[in-house]
């Protein structure tokens, strides 16, 4: 196929993957209007988020064993789980915030996302070219920079504020519901594999196999940090833009969240994908963990300080980050047989999200007991082991078969 056509597949299926991720966030986003306006306590609303990461991982889990992300046309199943949860997030509309069907309705749309997420990630992988001049880091980094983008717009929403929750909610079921039906006009790229047999063990191949084993350890030690860090930067920033006596501090922190998750995040994707193929996937890994890593340690030595240096800081970590998450994924897609690549990328993110409900409830025991000076220093342990694990990879055999050969 022609270049003017991968371009145009590309370019649509980063569309479809960030209408369908705002079922995920529209929630989120509209928290402090529901808490306003219908009275809900800090324990519900906080289900409302994570009801939909329990969700995920339920559907990735499930996905993953019956691989259903490689057993399935791409595009059936996208649309197939973009459509249950754009009708889960349309129930949010008709049910009563304060009760518990809205959170059922939640973990169905965490489920429903195992269909997009890892799926779009495959089919992006079906358009990289072979050899040493793969641009698969680039292609799976342009999709992981759309879900990133989908991941800031709810402190997008929080500092603009005034806006009806339910225009929120319902712009982002109509979104989806876009999004389902153009996926179908997504072509697949040359690499696409014919479907394999059910093997309920496939799964398991991505932690038996040394070389699939420590990609998949690496991206554990990244998702450590990541979701910790973009659940408490806003909470963060507004303490220390307080305690800096800056104006209007709320508004501030919200903006510059919204920067550094959902802008320098995204770029920081793209800028790392082009970076890992042509210098290698273990090198761009292991040098934004290591810059990731530091900011955990000093971010907090900043707290209270000039609003201008901690942007400064929390804007370099915020395109860090995550810069490294796609190749973490193109890893896998690269070590793995290429009729397994969803069902190893679908384990690897439910691995991944799994860790995550543990760290983002660790976070405020950190602050009570640490405060904010040293919280953020224990999500350094996650860089720290995954620099280790990428080191490993960098010195295996197969490490050979990453970005057409460089590591």
């Amino acid at each position: 196929m022609s270049t003017a056509t991968k371009g145009r597949g590309i370019a649509l299926l980063v569309l479809c993957v960030t209408g369908a991720l705002a079922l995920w966030f529209s929630a989120t986003a509209v928290v402090p209007s529901l808490i306003a306006a219908h009275g809900l306590s800090q324990d519900h609303a906080a289900l409302l988020t994570n009801a939909v990461q329990v969700g995920f991982v339920a559907g990735t889990l499930s996905s993953a064993v019956l691989g259903l992300a490689d057993r399935i046309d791409s595009r059936h199943f996208f649309a197939a789980a973009t459509l249950t949860g754009t009708a889960a997030n349309a129930l949010l509309l008709v049910l009563d915030p304060a009760g518990f069907g809205i959170i059922v309705c939640r973990f169905v749309t965490g489920a429903a996302m195992a269909g997009v997420y890892p799926v779009g990630m495959k089919m992006a992988t079906t358009w990289a070219r072979p050899g040493g001049r793969s641009d698969m880091g680039l292609l799976v980094g342009t999709v992981v920079g759309a879900v990133v983008l989908g991941s800031g717009l709810p402190h997008l929403f929080n500092a603009l504020g005034g806006v009806d929750w339910r225009h929120t909610v319902g712009g982002a079921s109509v979104a989806a519901g876009l999004a389902a039906l153009l996926i179908f006009a997504v072509p697949l790229g040359p690499n696409q594999r014919p479907s394999p047999p059910f093997d309920a063990g496939a799964a398991l191949a991505g932690f038996r196999d040394p070389a699939l084993r420590l990609a998949n350890l690496g991206y554990l030690g990244h998702m450590w940090e990541l979701y910790a860090m973009w659940a408490w930067l806003g909470v963060f920033l507004v303490a220390s833009f307080g305690a800096a006596g800056l104006d209007d501090a709320d508004t501030w922190a919200r903006a510059i969240s919204f920067l550094s998750i959902g802008v320098t995040g995204g770029f920081g994707c793209v800028v790392a994908g082009a970076m890992a193929d042509r210098w290698g996937r273990t090198t761009v890994t292991i040098g934004a963990m290591i810059i990731s890593g530091a900011c955990c340690l000093i971010v907090g030595f900043l707290f209270g300080g000039p609003p201008w240096l901690v942007t400064v800081v929390v804007l370099i970590w915020g395109a860090t980050v995550v810069a490294d998450s796609a190749q973490f994924s193109t890893s896998i897609a690269e070590l793995a047989p290429p009729d397994r690549i969803g069902t190893l990328l679908t384990i690897q993110t439910a691995a991944g999200f799994l860790l995550t409900m543990v760290t983002i409830q660790v976070m405020p025991l950190a602050v009570e007991w640490l405060t904010w000076r040293y919280a953020f220093a224990i999500l350094a342990i996650g860089p720290a082991l995954g620099i280790l694990a990428m080191a490993r990879l960098r010195h295996h055999p197969d490490a050979a078969k990453l970005a057409g050969g460089n590591r």
